[in-house]
């Protein structure tokens, strides 16, 4: 399978510009510094994926948004420490204006599907990107859009990225854009992905299969409780029925009948994302992926190893979630008896 050189090992800088605990510049300043870049580097990866919010970039003025200098600066910042210490990065519009996959985060995501001026203003994002970033592309790549949520916009989004990518490529024609499917991006969604494939594109997931393992004790998992536990590696029966026990909703891909039969637990997932991307010979990438600082050390052990495992196998690129904070950090307190090996695993 072609592979997605110089993304191939790589963390998230999830909560610097997107997801913020607070949206002032005291904590853009500080969340992320070029000290954390060099560090990145030094754990051996070779690039970050930077989730980015459209409110952190442009600002209104009178009827129009226009680009909030001081927001971008931080992209252009980190792009700058990325060159300076040789990692690539992902620019991952991680929330449009009018979308975003978080619940309660715009008032109605779906309505993005609907309006015509929320896909104009996306297609202004990326060109106003284009533009400035294009001369990156050594080292930049552009993800379209972060999890897009609702099964029943497949086709209108396929309509939307692929008008995206026309816009971008009109401006920037060498640089990598990254597609990902509906469901929150999941793995079997790729199939679905349905958009002009150049030299420059790439397809992408995120995995947190056994959701009821990787996001055990979640407050913000409808159905999930604080006293619930999973161990990891367990059989597909087992994931199954301590799935049903929160939500069978959640846990699509385990339901699946892929799942069965002989085979390690990742690659059977895997398959149909390879399978995809082998045929339309487009690069596979995994953006991101992890385990909760709540769930045991050694059972977070197994399932990274596991799962590194396969992206080696298949040649995926991958990101981790997350760098730090946001319940899944790996340079946290909960992750440093282990941190040395999960690096090594990275």
């Amino acid at each position: 399978m072609k592979r997605f050189e110089g993304y191939q090992k790589g963390v998230n800088l999830g909560g610097w510009l997107s997801q913020c605990v607070a949206y002032t510049e005291e904590h853009f300043n500080s969340f992320i510094t070029e000290e954390d870049i060099k560090r990145i580097k030094s754990f051996g990866l070779d690039h970050v994926r930077v989730p980015v919010d459209y409110d952190v970039f442009m600002k209104e003025q009178g009827d129009l948004d226009v680009v909030n200098s001081e927001g971008i600066s931080h992209i252009d910042d980190c792009i700058g420490w990325c060159r300076k210490h040789g990692l690539n990065m992902i620019l991952d519009l991680h929330k449009a204006k009018g979308y975003m996959f978080d619940a309660g985060a715009v008032p109605d995501a779906d309505v993005f599907f609907e309006d015509e001026m929320l896909q104009e203003t996306f297609y202004d994002t990326w060109e106003m990107f284009a533009a400035r970033y294009g001369k990156d592309k050594d080292i930049l790549a552009f993800e379209l859009l972060n999890e897009v949520v609702n099964p029943d916009y497949e086709s209108k989004w396929n309509e939307i990225a692929t008008k995206a990518i026309g816009k971008i490529r009109a401006i920037a024609p060498d640089s990598y854009i990254i597609v990902g499917g509906v469901n929150y991006n999941n793995v079997f969604a790729v199939p679905g992905i349905k958009v002009p494939v150049d030299e420059k594109i790439v397809f992408n997931f995120h995995c947190y299969e056994p959701l009821c393992f990787t996001h055990q004790k979640a407050y913000w998992v409808e159905g999930m409780t604080d006293d619930y536990e999973m161990t990891y590696p367990e059989d597909i029966e087992y994931i199954r029925r301590k799935s049903e026990e929160f939500s069978k909703n959640h846990m699509g891909a385990v339901f699946s009948e892929v799942m069965d039969g002989e085979g390690a637990f990742f690659d059977k997932m895997f398959k149909v994302a390879v399978d995809t991307a082998i045929e339309k010979n487009v690069p596979l990438y995994c953006g991101e992926y992890g385990v909760i600082d709540r769930a045991p050390l050694p059972d977070t052990l197994n399932w990274m190893k596991d799962i590194h495992a396969s992206f080696e196998k298949f040649g995926i690129g991958r990101a981790l979630w997350n760098y730090k904070n946001k319940d899944f950090g790996l340079v946290d307190e909960h992750y440093a008896p282990i941190m040395e090996e999960m690096i090594k695993v990275l």
